[in-house]
C-alpha cells in the first residue's frame, strides 16, 4: 500500500523539478535568459565602430563602461524616475542595456526595479548586462572598454 502512495509522489516531485525555472533566475527576477547580454557581446559592440550602438544605462551606484549614461542607484525612487524620464523619450524597439555591477544578481537592489520598469514600459529590445558577480570581475578584469 505504501508503494502505491509513494510512487506517484516521487513521480510528481521529479516532474516538478524537471520543469523548475533555471537556477540563474528566481521568482523575483524580472528578466528572461534571452534578455541577458554577455559582457563580451557588449564589449564587441562598443569596440566596433561600424556596429549599431546600444543605449547603455548604469542603474547602480556608479559605472564607467564606455558610452554608459549614469542614472544612479535605481533602488532610490528619484533615480528610477530619472531612468523613466530618459526612457520615455525613446522608441520602444530601441536596444537598451542596463547594468549595475555592485554585487551578484541575487543581492542587487538596483537591477530588478530597473528591468521591471523596462518591461512595464514595453521595451521590446531590453537587455540586462550579465554581470553575475560584479562589474570588476565580469568587466574590468577582462579588459573591456571603460571611460
Amino acid at each position: 500500500m505504501k508503494k502505491k502512495i509513494i510512487l506517484p509522489i516521487v513521480a510528481i516531485a521529479i516532474i516538478a523539478f524537471a520543469f523548475k525555472t533555471p537556477c540563474f533566475q528566481n521568482s523575483k527576477d524580472t528578466w528572461r535568459k534571452d534578455q541577458l547580454m554577455e559582457p563580451a557581446t557588449l564589449a564587441k559592440i562598443i569596440n566596433d565602430a561600424s556596429s549599431k550602438k546600444s543605449i547603455i544605462y548604469s542603474v547602480g551606484p556608479g559605472g564607467n563602461i564606455t558610452g554608459n549614461i549614469e542614472m544612479g542607484a535605481a533602488q532610490e525612487k528619484e533615480n528610477l524616475d530619472k531612468l523613466k524620464s530618459a526612457l520615455s523619450k525613446l522608441n520602444k524597439d530601441t536596444e537598451i542595456v542596463i547594468f549595475c555591477g555592485c554585487c551578484p544578481f541575487e543581492d542587487c537592489p538596483n537591477i530588478r526595479p530597473s528591468f521591471a520598469l523596462l518591461n512595464e514600459m514595453k521595451f521590446s529590445n531590453a537587455k540586462l548586462l550579465n554581470l553575475s558577480h560584479n562589474l570588476k570581475v565580469d568587466w574590468i578584469d577582462k579588459g573591456y572598454p571603460m571611460k
